[in-house]
């Protein structure tokens, strides 16, 4: 027991370093815009005007953020929010919800809560922005950049420049697949099945991604899902720390997105996408396993009850609710995502190497 608290403690002291570490920022964004792809790990607000249970404009969500209340699924700042930063933009990127002309001009962001790689994906909780329309979206600003920037060749070279992130899949699974009594999935696909319809259907939209201009796009993998707190307490875990069915299933998805990405890379001429390994990421020193425990109560879909009270030591839990991280947790991934600690966390280039790329 003693060594494990040594070990959670040296852990909260780096994430200390690293959160003080994001809070530099340098004069000049390394890049002239950044667009953010995603589901509820990233979205910013786009959920907030939509009829969906799928939404987080309310207390306790955004306790810690500057702002407020403002459609973030945590206390504070995203995985997202904290690349912005680190890549040198002062404000963070808008939701696509409200993005005036002038806020475009330095990127979008597009994600949505339960969203995901199929369009069906999330369809129980409500509407959502699937990824392939947020592709559509992202279309639109395009030509809305194209009409500001009075020069089509002009913007074709602006976009090359930018970066993108894209971290989609984790529905797939949590609100799909492992919910055979709401869809055919889960009953009719074993999970390598699942997993390869997934893969080939992404395949398609990072390739759709790369036509509208993007070159340099990193591709996030899919987390411990069996690790989250709701998972846990919906499937049990037989004695183990986490759902180890779970997780082998998404597993799954991460061994063939590495390929995937490795093939992109050779087929498209100025495609630079890279892998950000999120499991090498939370896969915890020595492998002690950190507490999966919320911050915050939570409503019977994972979400934190309105207006209930959190944890008053939030920089001490990695989960804020069932599903999603603290900005403690959020901190760790955008910090190592930014500037790989390890060669299995990114590859073939982590998102600091990925910025500085030409095409």
């Amino acid at each position: 027991m003693a060594s494990k608290l040594v070990l959670l403690f040296r852990f909260l002291i780096i994430i200390a370093i690293m959160q003080f570490q994001t809070v530099i920022t340098i004069a000049q964004p390394q890049v002239p815009c950044y667009f953010i792809f995603g589901d509820s790990l990233v979205d910013n607000g786009n959920n907030n005007r939509l009829r969906t249970e799928a939404k987080a404009n309310y207390s306790p969500y955004g306790i810690d953020f500057p702002l407020g209340v403002t459609g973030r699924f945590t206390n504070g700042r995203t995985s997202a929010d904290i690349i912005g930063q680190l890549l040198g933009f002062n404000d963070f990127i808008p939701p696509f919800a409200t993005a005036t002309n002038q806020e475009i001009i330095r990127g979008v962001n597009y994600a949505s809560g339960a969203a995901g790689i199929r369009d069906e994906t999330g369809r129980e909780l409500g509407d959502r922005i699937s990824l392939d329309r947020q592709l559509l979206n992202h279309a639109t600003i395009v030509s809305r950049l194209s009409l500001l920037q009075r020069n089509r060749t002009f913007t074709n070279e602006y976009l090359k420049k930018c970066i993108y992130t894209v971290n989609m899949g984790s529905n797939d699974y949590i609100n799909n697949y492992l919910m055979p009594e709401e869809y055919i999935a889960g009953r009719i696909y074993t999970p390598d099945q699942f997993a390869e319809l997934l893969i080939r259907k992404y395949s398609r939209q990072l390739r759709r991604l790369y036509n509208l201009g993007a070159r340099k796009i990193a591709a996030f993998g899919l987390g411990f899902l069996g690790c989250t707190p709701s998972e846990i307490a919906r499937f049990g875990t037989n004695g183990e720390p986490c759902v180890e069915s779970i997780n082998n299933a998404t597993m799954l998805f991460n061994v063939k997105l590495k390929p995937l990405i490795d093939d992109l890379n050779n087929d498209l001429p100025q495609g630079r996408f890279t892998f950000i390994n999120v499991t090498s990421i939370s896969t915890p020193e020595d492998g002690i396993v950190l507490p999966n425990v919320p911050c915050c109560q939570l409503r019977s879909d994972g979400q934190c009850v309105p207006n209930s009270i959190p944890c008053p030591n939030r920089n001490l839990f990695i989960w804020y609710d069932g599903y999603h991280p603290t900005e403690v947790g959020n901190t760790v991934l955008a910090n190592r995502s930014y500037t790989a600690l390890s060669p299995t966390d990114a590859s073939p280039y982590d998102i600091s190497r990925l910025a500085q790329l030409t095409v």
